[in-house]
């Protein structure tokens, strides 16, 4: 007895000495329940796009785009190919120039291919001057041009940015005298491929087919357009008496372009003894579920934003594009992107990085943009447009960018989501997951699939500011 009160003491002495008298909490966690949080996923973004577009729902799994016939104007860029420091044009990219659209005689095109010369300018060299004869055509290759004229006061004025695949003088394809309205002087160091006037001359009167072509483009001009390419619609207005009304018809194109569907598919897997032994206090398929579906829908916006047959960072007209006049976005290269979809600009999107490397530049113009509330939050915004970020839209590794700019809504004629509810085992709208069943190794499946597209209804729905600089 009284071996076991000295033993008893003396424990009560060691855990006094090592300063602890009750229960540890190492021990006590034993019979504790901790408290958990869902799983969590720092792939989960805001995904504004899929928030704000407009989703029309695409029967039969097609939407087409029906429009007013337009004539291309052949207003495309030209695409080079670089070998070292050599550039060259690509022959078959020469029919982007308006007067050689639809000429297909490959030998002809690659002797005036191998026509044109480099040249490198520096930055604030002069390439044509305004007032000058055009006696060349410029391709520019690589750089950053400004066009740039004399204003009704006597000022310059900066008339366009011209980028990576522009050109200049193509009437001289046609052999017009004319002179050059404006002048064009880099921005930044560039690369330009000249056709000098009496080089194309030499191989003008060599070349039977060309001469053929360019008759014909002479000769059978195309149907009075308005001003965005369309077939005109004849009219009368301001007359009096009885007069003779022209007579008109709307024509449609005959080809028009139809959007499928994508989709984005997985397979997910929960083992039976993970589903029957494991779901308190979480259900472990739900769970599961939760994180695929969050994936799956950041996969979505980022096709809309990326994919190369409707994406619409791809699906933007050429003349819907500009570049920026700095670099940096500023609000002037604001103000132009919004002029381009000046009806009834809905939404701006950017990468987080543009739309500070904007509020950087706002701050340094002591421009204080306002904000508004979109979705419950309030965002930046520009003109009262609200500025959204998306992480969706690509930085390269030189640290540039693209802003897009978009009119919402089919009753707009604007930028639209495509998309297909009702599926079967439809868990949300245009999200179907289906029971595959249980393998021989216990394994249930379940096949989550979207199905989902974007279209523009018009070219002035959307339009993209280019070469942002975010660094």
């Amino acid at each position: 007895m009284t071996e076991t009160t000295a033993s008893a003491s003396e424990q009560a002495a060691n855990g006094a000495l090592n300063g602890r008298l009750s229960l540890s909490t190492k021990a006590a966690r034993n019979l504790a329940t901790t408290t958990k949080t869902p799983p969590q996923m720092q792939e989960i973004t805001s995904r504004h796009l899929l928030r704000v577009l407009p989703w029309v729902e695409a029967i039969g799994g097609v939407y087409r785009v029906n429009r007013r016939l337009t004539y291309q104007l052949g207003d495309g860029r030209v695409t080079f190919v670089s070998t070292g420091a050599e550039v060259r044009v690509i022959a078959a990219e020469l029919c982007e120039l308006p007067a050689l659209r639809g000429y297909d005689d490959t030998d002809v095109l690659g002797m005036l291919a191998d026509l044109f010369v480099q040249r490198e300018y520096g930055p604030g060299q002069v390439i044509v001057e305004a007032g000058s004869p055009v006696d060349e055509v410029v391709l520019l290759a690589h750089g950053k041009v400004d066009k740039l004229a004399a204003g009704a006061y006597g000022n310059e004025v900066l008339l366009g940015v011209l980028a990576d695949g522009d050109y200049l003088g193509d009437q001289m394809l046609l052999g017009e005298d004319a002179e050059w309205r404006f002048t064009a002087r880099t921005v930044t160091a560039c690369t330009v491929l000249t056709l000098a006037k009496n080089t194309y001359e030499e191989l003008l009167g060599q070349a039977e087919s060309l001469q053929e072509h360019l008759r014909r483009y002479r000769e059978n001009p195309r149907r009075a357009t308005n001003d965005y390419g369309e077939a005109e619609i004849a009219l009368a207005a301001g007359h009096e008496g009885e007069v003779s009304l022209p007579g008109a018809f709307v024509d449609y194109e005959l080809k028009p372009r139809e959007y499928e569907l994508s989709v984005a598919q997985t397979i997910l897997r929960v083992h039976t003894r993970v589903a029957d032994l494991y779901n308190e206090p979480m259900n472990q398929t739900q769970q599961q579920l939760r994180l695929t579906i969050e994936a799956l829908r950041e996969r979505q916006e980022h096709e809309l934003v990326n994919n190369r047959e409707f994406g619409l960072l791809h699906n933007a007209d050429l003349s819907q594009r500009i570049h920026t006049r700095s670099g940096p976005p500023t609000p002037d290269d604001l103000d132009e992107l919004l002029a381009l979809v000046w009806k009834k600009p809905g939404v701006i999107f950017a990468h987080p990085k543009a739309i500070a490397a904007f509020a950087r530049q706002c701050n340094r113009m002591g421009v204080y943009p306002q904000s508004v509330e979109v979705n419950g939050q309030q965002a930046p915004a520009w003109r009262g447009v609200p500025m959204l970020p998306c992480n969706k839209i690509p930085i390269t590794d030189d640290g540039l960018t693209k802003i897009m700019v978009m009119r919402l809504g089919e009753e707009d004629q604007g930028v639209i989501g495509l998309r297909r509810t009702g599926l079967v085992d439809e868990y949300e709208p245009g999200l179907s997951v289906r029971f595959m069943g249980i393998d021989d190794k216990a394994i249930i499946s379940y096949l989550v699939t979207t199905y989902y597209s974007a279209a523009v209804l018009v070219p002035d729905a959307l339009a993209i500011l280019e070469s942002v600089e975010v660094l």
